[in-house]
């Protein structure tokens, strides 16, 4: 039988060469808390319990903290079902709802009535029921001699068994996720809520003030929020929509503190963290500085820069076009951020120091000699043989797969014929009319002339970027015109795939005879040319340098858990619910500069600029400034709070995740990082990695004095 290794779960500063600070690094699992973490949380001044944040006897933190959609954190903050998370990811939502003559982008929504909240059907909330420790019976059956494929078919299954027993008779999901790169395992059993409406957004001058420029930023002063309410079947289970339903009865909200923060305050957040790299090898982050990430930066450089030429001549563009220009920004600038914060830690230098220290460890045992000894030659043998596969494979990902709308509705399309054509005639028909809805939302947001723009520089850019070995060979013949008009005339306006009407009519003649036009397609036709080139020429070989690389750095890690055990150590996110905690902090970014822990109401007169989309305060703001009137949200001083920054381990996902003080009162939505810490995923600083948290304070004013909606602060536990 394999020995399966028993490891704690606590930061390991020792072998990542950090200092010890106010910061504290970690994203850790809320199972584990009371026998790790809760005795240093009270030394930093957390007075609850281990039970108080996760219990699955009794109501605690966890039965308040939801993953929103499929990407964020969301927490409830009433009896009644409603939550709040960020702007940003209810965003989609606020979108779908708005047009030129309904623009609540521009002009924010709030429901005076529980029957104005409006339905959104693709949107789900989760709760997270129960989470255990899995490993032995995943790994049951697993023996030291058995083939890697046998192993991986003896571990799929014990999973599948695990998930089915753990959900039979009942409408949970179970989930079996892999920690410490396949090393240990948990269960998670979820329950997910299908009726979520929108109750109230603030406008996009608000909830999204300072736009792109600000995203990563500090000082920062974006009312980053939004609410929503849950929804239950008359008998308070999940139920699709319904105008029958019923606002879910919350087992848990969280109390919300009007007392504010100062430095030094204890903070924690509780959340659904996305993904965190911190134990790649130097030849991986090698790889990430001095390629994967300038090259993805270079190709969204060209998609935001057009968009924005067309958004800012068009009102009915921005609508379009503010959900895609956001998504992709987003990543944009945190790679930006994430190579500049490697590069100004050494980062290449530290990861090598580590290494010589766990190969100084490995020295002293012959059988460790054995099991690690040429782990880092394996490592830069497979980098180097994966950078040409994994730039190809970046470039097709970002430009066929997300680049242009035409293509996506290529792909879409392409998924149907592939999963659905050869299906019973129940499941083809309800396929279809997924599709037939999915279009219809995909030509609002669609504007030929901007699609075509992208398309036609996008395709430029692969053209002279990448080989001629990895491009097929129709797309060769047609890179000649990228600069012609008849590229436009020939590939784009002629494709089906640009024209509503004629896609709709396709959709309702579906037929083998019509699938075979639709292949001669121009634009139909080169993204089949793209894609299966890549299937078989790129793909398979990234998938086979991806797998080694997966079991050598389970190898790898594998080591560090032994080399540090009874040391502490956590595993990376993966976005499963984990606590993180730390203290209210300013820092200093640069030499001679330091940023205060907090903004308020003024920094934003101060950016105030009605030329600059981003930045034109709404004059109800600025009347409700000018008379000073913040009501019982204001600080000791006078002014209103907006925002501030604590030291909490963070990353993307933790986006709405509720940021409580040491009494466990709701103070903060985490909303964002500053820039100069986004490098946290990969390796974590503690004098520059900062989250970013919308104060309570500021959310409750807006509610109440901007929006006039205070009557929702009545469902609200408030404490002053």
């Amino acid at each position: 039988m394999t020995k399966i290794y028993r490891f704690s779960l606590l930061v390991a500063l020792f072998f990542l060469g950090l200092i010890p600070s106010q910061a504290k690094e970690g994203i850790w699992l809320p199972i584990l808390l009371e026998k790790y973490n809760i005795a240093e949380m009270h030394q930093m001044g957390f007075k609850l319990s281990a039970q108080d944040i996760y219990d699955v006897n009794h109501a605690s933190m966890k039965d308040a903290v939801v993953i929103f959609g499929s990407g964020c954190t969301g927490e409830l903050i009433s009896q009644d079902g409603l939550l709040i998370t960020n702007h940003h990811c209810g965003f989609d939502a606020i979108q779908s709802h708005s047009s030129l003559e309904h623009d609540y982008l521009t002009n924010g929504y709030w429901a005076k009535q529980r029957q104005e909240e409006l339905p959104n059907p693709s949107l789900t909330v989760t709760f997270l029921l129960r989470m255990a420790d899995v490993t032995d019976k995943v790994f049951n059956g697993v023996t030291k001699n058995i083939s890697a494929e046998e192993r991986r078919r003896i571990i799929n299954s014990n999973i599948d068994n695990i998930e089915q027993e753990a959900t039979k008779g009942t409408h949970y999901e179970a989930d079996v996720k892999p920690f410490f790169n396949g090393n240990q395992y948990f269960l998670f059993v979820n329950e997910i809520y299908r009726d979520v409406r929108l109750v109230g957004a603030p406008p996009s001058a608000i909830g999204k003030f300072g736009g792109d420029t600000d995203n990563w930023m500090w000082p920062r002063h974006t009312g980053d929020f939004s609410l929503f309410r849950i929804y239950t079947d008359k008998n308070g289970n999940p139920a699709p929509y319904s105008p029958d339903n019923i606002p879910l009865k919350s087992k848990k909200s969280f109390p919300i503190s009007l007392k504010g923060v100062k430095e030094g305050d204890f903070t924690m957040v509780f959340g659904y963290p996305g993904r965190t790299s911190e134990y790649l090898p130097s030849a991986a982050v090698k790889l990430l500085i001095e390629q994967t990430d300038p090259k993805k930066i270079a190709i969204r450089d060209i998609i935001l820069s057009l968009m924005k030429q067309d958004m800012d001549a068009s009102p009915k563009v921005r609508i379009q076009y503010a959900s895609k220009n956001a998504s992709s920004a987003n990543a944009w600038k945190k790679w930006q951020g994430e190579i500049k914060g490697l590069k100004r830690m050494d980062a290449l230098s530290i990861k090598k120091t580590t290494e010589q220290q766990f190969m100084n460890w490995v020295n002293l045992s012959s059988d460790r000699k054995e099991e690690y000894g040429n782990i880092f030659q394996k490592f830069d043998t497979l980098y180097s043989a994966l950078a040409p596969y994994s730039k190809a494979y970046d470039y097709y990902n970002e430009i066929v797969i997300r680049g242009t709308d035409a293509f996506a509705l290529a792909l879409r399309i392409d998924r149907f014929l592939k999963t659905t054509m050869k299906s019973d005639p129940k499941l083809f028909d309800n396929e279809l009319n997924e599709l037939k809805t999915w279009t219809k939302r995909h030509f609002k947001d669609y504007n030929a002339s901007t699609d075509e723009k992208i398309m036609r520089a996008l395709l430029k850019k692969y053209n002279q970027d990448i080989e001629t070995r990895f491009l097929p060979r129709k797309f060769l013949e047609i890179s000649r015109i990228l600069d012609s008009p008849e590229f436009s005339k020939k590939y784009y306006y002629s494709s089906i795939l640009t024209n509503e009407t004629k896609i709709n009519a396709l959709y309702d003649k579906f037929s083998h005879k019509e699938i075979r036009k639709l292949e001669k397609d121009p634009l139909f036709s080169l993204f089949r040319e793209f894609k299966n080139h890549f299937e078989q020429h790129v793909d398979p070989i990234c998938t086979n340098l991806n797998d080694q690389l997966a079991k050598v750095q389970k190898q790898y890690m594998k080591g560090i858990l032994q080399m540090n055990e009874g040391k502490p150590i956590y595993p990376d996110a993966n976005f499963t619910l984990r606590v993180a905690y730390g203290k209210v902090e300013g820092f200093y970014p640069v030499d001679g500069v330091y940023y205060d822990y907090y903004t308020t109401l003024t920094g934003i007169m101060q950016k105030d600029n009605p030329e600059i989309y981003d930045y034109a305060v709404p004059e109800k703001l600025k009347e409700l400034y000018k008379n000073k009137d913040f009501g019982r949200y204001a600080m000791a001083n006078g002014q209103m709070p907006v925002a501030f920054t604590a030291s909490d381990h963070t990353t993307g996902g933790n986006s709405g995740s509720p940021v409580v003080d040491a009494e466990g009162r709701l103070i903060g939505v985490n909303f964002d990082r500053c820039w100069e810490g986004t490098m946290s995923d990969v390796m974590y600083d503690p004098t520059q990695c900062r989250n970013i948290v919308l104060d309570i304070r500021y959310a409750l004013f807006l509610i109440d004095k901007f929006a006039g909606a205070g009557y929702l602060l009545n469902e609200m536990k408030i404490e002053e």
